[in-house]
C-alpha cells in the first residue's frame, strides 16, 4: 500500500490542523499539518491518566513536537523519525508537518475522546 498528499482524502481541515488519512489494514496512516501551536492537554482529558494511550510511529518533515511523559520530555525536530509510547501528551508548534502511523483501533478510541473534548471546548457548536 502507498499514499501521498495528492491522493489521501482530507479528513480534517480546521483552523489549527489539516489531516489526510487512510486505513492500511490495522494501521492508520496520515499526513498532518499543524497550522497553529497546539497543546493537546485539554483534548486528552478523559483518557487513562489524561494522556494519549495510542502508540504512534512517524517522521517530522518540518517543525517540532515536544512530547511530555509522566517522567520525561522529548523534543522531536524536522528530520527525526519517532516512536511515541502510550502515556504521552504532545505539544505541536505551528508549521509542523508529520507523516504518522498508528494502531487503528487505539487511534479510533483516542479520537472519540478528542472529538468530545473539542465539542465541549467550542461550546457545542
Amino acid at each position: 500500500m502507498h499514499g501521498s498528499t495528492r491522493d489521501m482524502p482530507v479528513a480534517i481541515d480546521l483552523e489549527q490542523v489539516r489531516g489526510q488519512y487512510a486505513e492500511w489494514g490495522t494501521i492508520q496512516a496520515g499526513f498532518e499539518t499543524f497550522k497553529t501551536d497546539i497543546d493537546m492537554t485539554p483534548l486528552l482529558l478523559g483518557l487513562p491518566d489524561d494522556r494519549c494511550q495510542c502508540p504512534h510511529w512517524g517522521f517530522v518533515i518540518k517543525g517540532q513536537i515536544t512530547i511530555r511523559y509522566a517522567d520525561r520530555e522529548e523534543v522531536i525536530k524536522a528530520g527525526d523519525a519517532y516512536y511515541m509510547a502510550p502515556g504521552h501528551i504532545p505539544f505541536l508548534t505551528a508549521g509542523t508537518e508529520v507523516i504518522e502511523f498508528s494502531d487503528m483501533e487505539l487511534y479510533g478510541q483516542t479520537m472519540e475522546v478528542i472529538s468530545k473534548n473539542l465539542e465541549a471546548l467550542s461550546g457545542g457548536n
